[in-house]
């Protein structure tokens, strides 16, 4: 997550839990970033006119006027359900949790009347087992796919070996309740699906990746009948018209 992304963010965890305060050690675990960093970014925001206010002594911490909200957003019942469950499966293992995890709270922020009160009936009764945590490796896959750089990885394969790969990210896969990530493989020298629940390890780098194309990598696959999602029609309206990746490691 970028510093912009950040602060953003800090407002709404920040508006989430008013008028509770939350400590600068909470934020950082939250964000996966130093206390100095928080503080850092608590500053700038207070410099910008956002009104943030810190308690000090025990028990003290940062809040925010919870007075600060979005407009209101008018959503069915049945579409409040909808986010619900979606945002509920979005979990530590998939790409941009932590980005979505905020995006719930403006979401849940703008809701009004009965589907206000449908979601948080909904949320109330989903329950999940807490999953590993990737963070380290999905916030690397994050960066690669925004900057369109290079990433290398430690992988297991589905026969349980382990190796090291540089890759030139070009989108993302999502089938069978897990995400690939689909690249093209310098040592393969070929387009490649990498689940990213088996990259043990993954190093962001500052070398600009290829313009590969993210069609022409999954063109061939055995699993040829994959498109765009539907709930994602509003973001981008091209479908992907080709499969998974040409091969599944």
């Amino acid at each position: 997550m970028n510093r912009t992304a950040r602060l953003y963010a800090l407002v709404e965890e920040l508006r989430a839990a008013a008028p509770r305060q939350l400590t600068v050690a909470e934020l950082a675990a939250r964000f996966e970033v130093s206390t100095r960093t928080v503080q850092r970014d608590l500053q700038v925001l207070m410099e910008a006119g956002v009104p943030v206010r810190s308690a000090p002594g025990r028990g003290g911490g940062w809040s925010i006027d919870p007075a600060m909200t979005l407009p209101p957003v008018r959503f069915t019942v049945e579409e409040a359900w909808a986010l619900a469950v979606a945002l509920a499966a979005a979990d530590a293992r998939t790409p941009y949790a932590g980005a979505a995890r905020t995006a719930a709270q403006k979401i849940a922020a703008s809701m009004t009347g009965p589907a206000s009160a449908a979601a948080g009936d909904l949320a109330a009764r989903i329950v999940a087992l807490p999953p590993p945590s990737h963070s380290a490796v999905r916030a690397a896959v994050e960066q690669a796919l925004a900057t369109h750089t290079v990433l290398r990885l430690s992988y297991v394969d589905a026969a349980g070996r382990e190796g090291d790969r540089t890759v030139e990210p070009a989108g993302l896969l999502t089938a069978g309740g897990r995400w690939y990530l689909i690249a093209w493989c310098r040592m393969r020298r070929a387009g490649r699906g990498f689940r990213l629940d088996r990259i043990t390890a993954a190093t962001p780098t500052t070398e600009r990746a290829g313009g590969h194309d993210l069609a022409e990598l999954l063109h061939g696959s055995a699993a040829a009948g994959a498109v765009q999602p539907a709930a994602l029609a509003g973001f981008a309206h091209a479908r992907l018209d080709a499969g998974a990746c040409r091969r599944w490691e």
